[in-house]
């Protein structure tokens, strides 16, 4: 249930937004540790704006909702596997992550345990003890710079060792899990492309071939972005009032296609289906009342009450963390008090919630 009282939607304009509103309890057993086991089988909640019904189904039957001549505008970054362990003399292990590769060989990561260095540190990875790494110093903003002693890109050497960069609140046995292989194919769309992302667009985890297939006998269309879904997906709000948080930045690009799917959409009229906010927030970053141009930028945009949407019409999207940008996101669409029922109808039905959860269409 939410943890502070409600307010009507018309005080949104009038007040300054407290991160607590968009608080809740949320019973640990909801967390989905696993997908479901087959993409298309996750819950899907329906949610109608204009009447405010909500109707429970499943993900497979999403084409009956949609209808001739809706655009899903869907993000395709590829999910790196971007975790990996290592080791320095005389046995202490490191936790790793990958952010980027700033040139051949020197990688910017972020290493738990390895605390502050005075100096080069060795270190060997350990699924690979024949590969070495030297942690050479820190960023501005506090992570690790390592020169990885190979000539393989980075994208090759993790592919080979490395794990999927799950969030915290799935949990995996340490160095190793039983899971690890399935999750490298459930922990990524079934038409990811560039592997850019250190998280994934979780609301197209449920899409499958067939249910493309479906849609596209029916004459929905869809188009693809990029936006290299970073570790700040996941990251609280930072302040007492959602004015003062700081947004991460993350890099996107619009195609020229897209650009012009999309364009042509709005002209005609016909719905465009933002599925995940990661999407969402692309479409959204663009200037309000221009044709969307084909571009690769980056956006700090975050979306929240009152907010007036400039492109999206609908939304797929998973459940989200309490207090977190992505359910301020969904309560600018639907309105907090809106956003409070459903997610408090979800709990009481037992959905699946996050990365790994369940599914709500908004329209």
């Amino acid at each position: 249930m939410p943890t502070v009282a409600l307010r009507s939607r018309n005080s949104y304009a009038a007040t300054v937004m407290r991160s607590d509103e968009l608080d809740f309890v949320l019973p640990h057993e909801l967390i989905a540790q696993e997908p479901a086991s087959e993409r298309s089988a996750s819950r899907l909640l329906h949610y109608r704006r204009d009447d405010r019904t909500v109707v429970h189904r499943t993900f497979s039957d999403l084409p009956t909702l949609l209808r001739r001549g809706d655009l899903l505008v869907m993000n395709d970054a590829r999910v790196i596997p971007a975790r990996f362990t290592l080791r320095k003399a005389p046995g202490g292990r490191i936790e790793g992550l990958f952010i980027a590769e700033e040139s051949p060989g020197v990688w910017q990561t972020m290493l738990r345990n390895l605390g502050p260095i005075e100096g080069p540190v060795e270190l060997a990875f350990g699924d690979d003890e024949s590969l070495l790494a030297t942690a050479i110093g820190r960023t501005t903003e506090g992570n690790y710079r390592l020169q990885v002693h190979t000539t393989e890109p980075a994208i090759a050497v993790l592919n080979r060792i490395g794990r999927m960069p799950l969030p915290p609140y799935i949990r995996r046995d340490k160095d190793h899990d039983a899971r690890d292989d399935a999750d490298r194919q459930r922990y990524q769309t079934v038409f990811a492309k560039a592997a850019t992302a250190v998280a994934a667009p979780t609301a197209a985890l449920h899409f499958t071939q067939a249910i493309f297939d479906t849609l596209d006998a029916k004459g929905v269309e869809r188009t693809f972005v990029t936006l290299d879904v970073g570790l700040g997906t996941f990251k609280p709000l930072s302040a007492d009032t959602l004015d003062g948080h700081v947004m991460h930045r993350e890099s996107y690009t619009i195609p020229p296609d897209a650009a012009t799917v999309i364009n042509r959409a709005k002209v005609e009229g016909r719905r465009v289906i933002a599925v995940g906010t990661t999407a969402a927030r692309v479409l959204e970053s663009q200037p309000a009342g221009e044709p969307i141009v084909a571009r690769t930028d980056s956006t700090a945009i975050f979306i929240y009450p009152p907010y007036k949407w400039r492109f999206v019409d609908a939304l797929m999207t998973n459940f989200h963390l309490p207090k977190s940008t992505l359910i301020a996101l969904v309560a600018a669409l639907v309105g907090l008090d809106e956003q409070r029922r459903i997610y408090t109808e979800a709990i009481t039905k037992q959905y699946r919630f996050f990365s790994y959860g369940d599914a709500m269409l908004i329209e």
